[in-house]
C-alpha cells in the first residue's frame, strides 16, 4: 500500500506561510494542549502511530513534490503560492527526513486539562515554515485521546458501581465490563483501528479487530489486546420465524456447548425470550454447561427492559446475595447490554440495578457509535498553539490572548488564551503543572524527545500505556 502523500497532508491555507511569516523568522515552536472540554482530565494516546505512519524516514520525495505542485497549482489557480524549492531543500538538506523535534509526554500518561502534552520545533532555521505545517496532521492525536479518555472515565464509573455491589472475585472481569461494537459506526478502517487500539488501553474486550491490529502493528503488543467470545446476531435468530426461535437458541447452546457465548434475544419478545425459553426449556442445560451464556437485549429503554430481563431470570435461575448484599445470578448466566449505551447512560443503569439490589458484577455492556464515532475535537476542546519563535537571532514568546463577549454583552478574556514561551510538563508533590522550560530548572521534564530529524527515538509499548492509564 503506497503512503499519503506527506506534502498534501496540510490545509491548503498553510502553503503560503513561508511568505506570511515576518522575514527573518528562523525558529517556530509550538505546543499541543486539551483546553478543558467534558472531562477534566486527558489520556495522551496515539501519537507513536502518527509518527510512524506519517512522519519517520525519507517522507519527502521528488515524486512527492511534483505530484503536489501538479495538485496545488489546481488548488489556487496561481503559482506564487506553493514553493517547491522549500520541499526540495529538505530532499538535499535532509535526505528527505524531517528536522523536526517532537517532544511528548509518555502515552498513557493521565494529564489534567490545560497542560502541555506535547510541543514541536524545526531543528533547521530554513525549516521554520514546518513546525506548523504539520499541525494539520499531528492535532489528530485528538481522536485517540479522546477516545482513550472517553473509555477511562466510563471505567472509573463501572469501577464504583462495583466498588459498591460487587463480589472481590468479580474484580477480576472488569477489564471485560465495557466492549467496543463500533467498527461499523466508525467514519473508516483507520478511525476503528486507531479509536480501537484506543479503548483497548483501558479494557480488553471488543470486537473491533483493526484496534488489535493497530496496538502490534505500531505499539509492539505481542498478543492482540482485544478479546472477543462467539455470538449470535439477527440474522441468525430469526432465520425459522418466531415459532423456530426457541430451535436455534437450542442450536446455539449445543455449537458451543463450553465457554462463554452470547445471544442476542430480542427479535420478537425479550420477556418471553428470559422467562420461557432460556429460563424454562433451556434452564437445565445452560446450568450444566462449563461457561457462561450471556442474555442480550438490543430494544427499548435499557433501564426498565434490564430491571425486568433480572427479575425475570432471578425467577427463574434463582439467585445468591454477595457479601456486599446484591443479588447475583449463577455464574452460567449473565447480561449485555449493546443498544443505547454512551458515557452518561451506564451510570444511570448501574444506579437503577444498585437501587434494586442487582450486583453491577451481573451486566456487561457493549458501546459503538459513542464509544469511536460520538466524539470531536472539541469533546476535550484540543488546540495546537506556536508559544516561542525566533526572529534575526531574537528569542520571542508567542501568545494568543482573545477577548471575547459573553451571553450578557460582557468583555472577557477567552479560555483560548493560549501559553507563552518553551514548556515543560512537571510533577509537583503528585500535581501535573505546566512551567516555563527555564522555571525550577531542578524539576525534572516529563516531555520526553519522542521524534528527531526524521527518527522516531523513544518507542513506547502497549503494555506500558495500559500500565501508565491504569486507574
Amino acid at each position: 500500500m503506497t503512503k499519503e502523500n506527506l506534502v498534501l497532508l496540510a490545509d491548503a491555507y498553510k502553503y503560503s506561510h513561508h511568505k506570511l511569516y515576518i522575514p527573518g523568522t528562523e525558529f517556530i515552536y509550538s505546543y499541543l494542549e486539551s483546553r478543558g472540554g467534558k472531562f477534566n482530565e486527558t489520556v495522551f494516546y496515539g501519537l507513536q502511530y502518527f509518527l510512524k505512519e506519517y512522519l519517520e524516514g525519507v517522507v519527502i520525495t521528488k515524486e512527492k513534490i511534483d505530484e503536489a505542485e501538479k495538485e496545488l497549482m489546481e488548488v489556487f489557480g496561481r503559482n506564487d503560492v506553493f514553493d517547491r524549492s522549500k520541499f526540495d531543500y529538505i530532499i538535499e538538506k535532509h535526505g528527505g527526513k524531517l528536522p523536526v523535534r517532537i517532544k511528548a509526554v509518555p502515552e498513557g500518561t493521565v494529564v489534567p486539562v490545560r497542560n502541555v502534552l506535547m510541543t514541536i520545533e524545526n531543528t533547521d532555521p530554513e525549516c521554520f515554515w514546518l513546525t506548523n505545517f504539520l499541525e494539520t496532521l499531528l492535532m489528530q492525536v485528538w481522536y485517540p485521546c479522546t477516545v482513550a479518555s472517553v473509555s477511562r472515565e466510563i471505567k472509573k464509573v463501572v469501577k464504583e458501581y462495583y466498588d459498591k455491589t460487587a463480589t472481590a472475585e468479580a474484580f477480576a472481569g472488569i477489564d471485560f465490563v465495557l466492549n467496543d461494537f463500533g467498527f461499523r459506526g466508525a467514519s473508516s478502517v483507520e478511525s476503528a483501528g486507531i479509536g480501537g487500539s484506543a479503548h483497548l488501553v483501558n479494557f480488553s474486550g471488543s470486537d473491533t479487530i483493526p484496534g488489535s491490529t493497530f496496538a502490534k502493528r505500531y505499539y509492539q503488543a505481542s498478543t492482540a489486546p482485544g478479546l472477543s467470545i462467539p455470538a449470535t446476531e439477527h440474522s441468525i435468530c430469526t432465520l425459522l420465524g418466531e415459532e423456530g426461535e426457541l430451535e436455534i437458541f437450542k442450536h446455539v447452546l449445543n455449537t458451543f456447548p463450553t465457554g462463554t457465548i452470547a445471544c442476542v434475544s430480542d427479535s420478537y419478545n425479550i420477556f418471553r425470550a428470559c422467562e420461557q425459553y432460556w429460563g424454562t426449556e433451556l434452564k437445565e442445560q445452560i446450568l450444566s454447561r462449563q461457561g457462561t451464556l450471556v442474555i442480550r437485549p438490543d430494544s427499548g429503554d435499557p433501564i426498565q427492559t434490564l430491571l425486568r430481563i433480572f427479575q425475570i431470570l432471578m425467577e427463574k435461575f434463582g439467585f445468591t446475595i454477595n457479601e456486599k448484599g446484591y443479588k447475583v445470578l449463577p455464574p452460567q448466566v449473565r447480561v449485555i447490554q449493546g443498544d443505547g449505551i454512551s458515557y452518561s447512560s451506564i451510570p444511570g443503569i448501574f444506579a437503577a440495578l444498585e437501587q434494586a439490589g442487582i450486583s453491577a458484577e451481573n451486566l456487561v455492556l457493549g458501546m459503538g457509535g459513542a464509544l469511536l464515532q460520538r466524539v470531536n475535537r472539541d469533546t476535550q476542546e484540543f488546540a495546537l498553539k506556536c508559544s516561542y519563535a525566533q526572529v534575526n537571532g531574537k528569542h520571542i514568546d508567542v501568545q494568543k490572548s482573545p477577548t471575547e463577549m459573553d451571553k450578557e454583552g460582557n468583555l472577557r478574556t477567552s479560555f483560548k488564551k493560549s501559553k507563552a514561551g518553551k514548556l515543560k510538563l512537571v510533577l509537583e508533590s503528585g500535581v501535573f503543572t505546566t512551567l516555563r522550560e527555564e522555571e525550577s530548572p531542578e524539576q525534572k521534564d516529563l516531555l520526553q524527545t519522542v521524534f528527531e530529524n526524521g527518527e522516531l527515538v523513544n518507542t513506547i509499548s502497549f503494555d506500558e500505556v495500559r500500565k501508565n492509564a491504569a486507574i
